[in-house]
């Protein structure tokens, strides 16, 4: 009996991934065009943002609260940058796990349109993005700072699959381990900075 579960289990899963592969690559083509477009340029500056973005935050923010003497700012620069170096190792750890090839590897209709080197799943560019995006938006709930973190991350993700180095479910998956590691971070924030309250107050 169990057997026969199995057996089903495995031709159900089966189709349902191919189903799933056939999704992903559908949407990435009516993203990703053969042909240069004049919208190339812009995404991949957006995608080259990145780097600058996700390291000057912490960095600018860090030193502001030194020079202000904010002791508020200096955390939160901390917490920006802890949270995108976990981000970092966990992105990495399930690229080099899962293995997955590039799109354009797999589908030569498939233009690409910037350099890579690394699998595919999940996309460390929206990842990190994201983790940061989250991170300032979780320190400073505020509209001009959500609107235009989340703006600039989807930017980073969706400009991914316009250069065909990422399928959908690739910056989905970016998307939710920099937005799950800046959360777990800022929570273990909290709770370390409760403890520490709770412990000095007892003295």
């Amino acid at each position: 009996m169990i057997k026969k579960y199995r057996i089903l289990l495995l031709f159900s899963i089966i189709p349902l991934s191919i189903f799933s592969q056939n999704i992903d690559i559908q949407i990435l083509r009516s993203h990703n065009s053969q042909n240069i477009q004049s919208s190339d340029d812009f995404f991949r500056f957006a995608s080259n943002t990145n780097t600058g973005i996700v390291l000057g935050v912490p960095v600018t923010m860090g030193i502001a609260g030194l020079i202000k003497h904010d002791n508020k700012l200096f955390r939160n620069a901390c917490v920006v940058a802890v949270a995108s170096g976990i981000n970092m190792g966990f992105t990495n750890a399930l690229k080099y796990s899962i293995n997955r090839k590039r799109p354009f590897e797999t589908y030569p209709d498939i233009m690409k349109k910037s350099d890579v080197k690394d699998p595919s799943f999940p996309s460390g560019h929206t990842s990190s993005a994201f983790a940061t995006a989250t991170s300032l938006s979780l320190a400073y709930p505020k509209w001009y700072i959500i609107a235009p973190s989340y703006l600039w991350a989807g930017t980073v993700g969706y400009s991914r699959m316009h250069l065909g180095v990422h399928y959908p479910s690739d910056v989905l998956g970016g998307m939710i381990a920099g937005s799950g590691s800046a959360y777990l971070t800022y929570k273990a924030n909290k709770w370390l900075n409760n403890c520490n309250w709770k412990r000095h107050g007892h003295q």
